[in-house]
């Protein structure tokens, strides 16, 4: 951190707010996925849960949650953006000849997966959220819609070769943002490792079964 640089504009600061809103949207995703399972309920279920997020603090919950969500989505992607930026200016030159050595694939692909991932945030908005683009949207029955938009291959492929990307992001995600807020010891190392390829699995088994339980015909 340069003399007159602020935490939040220096590199560690916006290491810490891409890792603090990392790990909120993380746990947004989770809290998503776990919600979504009402589907596998039934309609009643799923419905009443989605009428408990709307009436959550008098309906002022649902509102807090995006206002939250959204700030953090920003600040990711700010923080990320700006440094991807800085290191690029720090070597305009690209090497001559690049080999991996200890990067993986999810790491490599960081930016790549988020851009996707942001991309399908905005289109799951308009799909499930305000029914911009949804072939046969009913407000308030949020049963229904989930399960008529699945019921389209073209969005369902789309969904899950979104949750493809979005697996890869917490993969090598979920692992740094401990690293960057100072957990990494090397006794924890494995443990941590191990904690994110398995949170990673879990989003993605948990969220590729909702399209293909639709179109199996398994629930709907």
């Amino acid at each position: 951190m340069t003399a007159g640089e602020g935490f939040a504009t220096s590199t560690i600061g916006r290491k810490a707010v891409m890792a603090v809103t990392g790990l909120i949207l993380a746990g947004f995703v989770l809290g998503h996925m776990v919600g979504n399972l009402q589907v596998y309920l039934g309609p009643e279920a799923m419905n009443h849960y989605a009428e408990f997020l709307r009436e959550a603090l008098h309906g002022a919950g649902l509102w807090i949650a995006r206002a939250v969500l959204l700030l953090s989505v920003i600040l990711h992607i700010w923080a990320a953006a700006s440094l991807t930026l800085q290191a690029r200016r720090a070597r305009p030159v690209g090497y001559r000849r690049w080999v991996a050595q200890e990067s993986t694939f999810a790491s490599r692909t960081m930016r790549w997966s988020g851009v996707i991932v942001a991309l399908f945030v905005v289109y799951h908005v308009l799909h499930l959220t305000t029914g911009t683009v949804h072939p046969d949207f009913q407000p308030g029955d949020v049963y229904h819609n989930f399960i008529a938009g699945f019921r389209s291959v073209p969005a369902s492929l789309f969904y899950m070769a979104a949750m493809g990307a979005l697996t890869l992001h917490l993969r090598h995600g979920f692992w740094s943002l401990f690293q960057t807020l100072g957990v990494s010891h090397p006794r924890f190392i494995a443990l941590l490792k191990t904690a994110a390829m398995l949170f990673a699995a879990v989003i993605l088994i948990g969220n590729l079964s909702f399209p293909i339980a639709v179109l199996m015909g398994w629930i709907g």
